[in-house]
């Protein structure tokens, strides 16, 4: 042993000379990339500042969105696990990235390390004809008539979950209920029972649950794929997650082939994908597309992520918004009042909704000030041009801020004001580009109108049926990132029976 040390140990100050040298290079390839921009000056080797993110993500992208607000450029700098980020307050920058989704620019990624996460076969990364010819496909899912059958489960979803949040409420009417847990899980009994229907029963919806838990765990920790960590759970539940519905997506088929009347979202999709077949069997033409089960059970999923955690921070903050603003609250109320009552049998319709214009603008006011997903990010394919004076170096992260955008533009920005949704104001057709909660250019969300009435159907049905109020603490209203944003205090409410039904 001694003999072994002899022989390596004059080699010794030359492998420490080696490292520092690799660490002074990485702090000259970030300052290079920074260049003028705000942000760290000095970063820790390779770890960056993933600590503080993970720590503490509401402190660190305030700081960041604070750092781009304190120079005119709308940008700000950062460097996590070996990645430059790039943060955009800027709403005419962040339309220069949405608008430049392309194999040469931007790589829309969902997650800092998604690809790794979602696997490389996703809707959100893919790009020109393909990605649009799957998005006309998609398109059926939300006509009127699908969002029609989509209302009457979400409706029957809801109804109980109230019955079993206003039952768990009257055991101990003094004891404030934390509603996150709650609606997440009500949210994900709703996007499955509309997207695959029946073809999930009782023991796959609860291995499903199990799934989806370690999913949103693993989204919020390091990226550290080796067995028992968080990350590496997430990862192997996406694939079980998919495997399942693969299997819902074959059964759909087979019942869409027997002409059977379309029942969920995958049965819409399957009906559509079999018309567009037969219909270039009669001309003679090829098969249109090649998609295996497993990767519309990959899209199946895209959906799910994308309105199951973003719904229910739009649920959270309806709560919270309504509670302490009550004059809009007895507005939505006498508004619904007009055209459903929860005395009678007859359930509230997609023709109800229709009609109800403040709610409308209540829901998208809601939105627009606690977008539920505050920052879309991209990679950087290859080096990008954004500014006169600043190119994006390839392979940076960048986030341009949806959130940061809801504050630009409209006036009195910070209040919450619906009234900006009415036709008669017409803020939204006037800063339409600042409300970029739905994301903008090739990758804007396909279903939107169903977030929208979501909320609307919700709020309408809380605010009919129960009688609540907020829990108030110090900072119960701050912002927590989970990942997408809810109060802090997990939105803790009195609930009480309003009405009989």
């Amino acid at each position: 042993m001694a003999s072994i040390w002899v022989l390596l140990s004059p080699w010794i100050p030359y492998f420490f000379s080696f490292i520092a040298f690799l660490l002074l290079l990485e702090q000259i390839s970030y300052l290079k990339k920074k260049r003028f921009l705000p942000g760290p000056t000095l970063v820790f080797p390779f770890l960056g500042n993933v600590i503080p993110l993970v720590t503490n993500p509401t402190k660190f992208w305030d700081l960041q969105s604070a750092l781009a607000k304190s120079t005119g450029h709308g940008l700000s700098v950062n460097y996590i696990i070996g990645k430059f980020i790039l943060y955009i307050h800027s709403t005419d920058l962040s339309h220069k990235v949405f608008a430049n989704v392309r194999p040469d620019a931007f790589h829309l990624i969902g997650h800092p390390f998604g690809k790794k996460l979602f696997g490389e076969h996703n809707l959100i990364y893919m790009f020109g004809q393909e990605h649009k010819d799957l998005r006309r496909r998609i398109a059926p899912n939300f006509t009127p008539k699908a969002l029609g059958t989509y209302i009457d489960i979400q409706q029957r979803i809801i109804i109980k979950y109230f019955k079993s949040w206003l039952d768990e409420a009257s055991k101990s009417p003094n004891t404030p209920i934390p509603l996150r847990l709650l609606c997440r899980d009500m949210n994900l009994d709703t996007s499955q029972t509309v997207f695959v229907g029946p073809y999930l029963d009782g023991e796959s919806r609860k291995r499903f649950n199990v799934d989806y838990n370690y999913f949103n765990v693993g989204l919020m920790k390091l990226p550290v794929d080796l067995p028992g960590f968080a990350f590496r759970n997430a990862r192997l539940a996406v694939g079980r997650l998919v495997d399942t519905l693969s299997v819902c997506v074959e059964q759909s088929l087979n019942k869409m082939k027997n002409e059977e009347e379309p029942t969920c979202l995958i049965d819409f999709w399957m009906q559509e994908n079999l018309r567009e077949i037969n219909e270039a069997n009669i001309n003679g033409l090829q098969k249109p597309f090649q998609y295996t089960n497993k990767e519309l059970g990959g899209y199946l999923f895209d959906f799910l992520f994308a309105a199951q955690d973003a719904s229910t921070s739009a649920l959270l903050w309806a709560i919270v918004l309504l509670d302490s603003h009550p004059q809009v609250l007895e507005k939505v109320r006498l508004e619904v009042a007009k055209f459903w009552s929860p005395e009678s049998e007859q359930p509230l319709t997609a023709e109800m909704l229709r009609e109800m214009k403040y709610l409308e603008a209540v829901a998208r006011e809601i939105i627009r000030i606690r977008a539920p997903a505050t920052m879309v990010p991209h990679i950087a394919g290859e080096e990008f041009r954004l500014t006169e004076d600043y190119v994006i170096p390839k392979g940076t992260i960048v986030f341009p801020s949806v959130f940061d955008s809801s504050f630009q533009g409209f006036p009195e920005a910070e209040k919450f004001d619906p009234d900006r949704f009415m036709e008669e104001r017409q803020e939204e057709r006037v800063y339409k580009k600042n409300f970029l909660a739905f994301g903008a250019g090739p990758h804007a969300c396909v279903g939107q109108k169903y977030a929208i009435n979501h909320l609307m159907l919700f709020i309408a049905m809380f605010t009919a049926l129960i009688d609540f109020k907020r829990h108030k603490t110090d900072g119960c209203d701050d912002i927590s990132y989970i990942p997408t944003i809810a109060p802090k205090d997990d939105c803790k409410v009195f609930l009480a029976h309003r009405c009989t039904r």
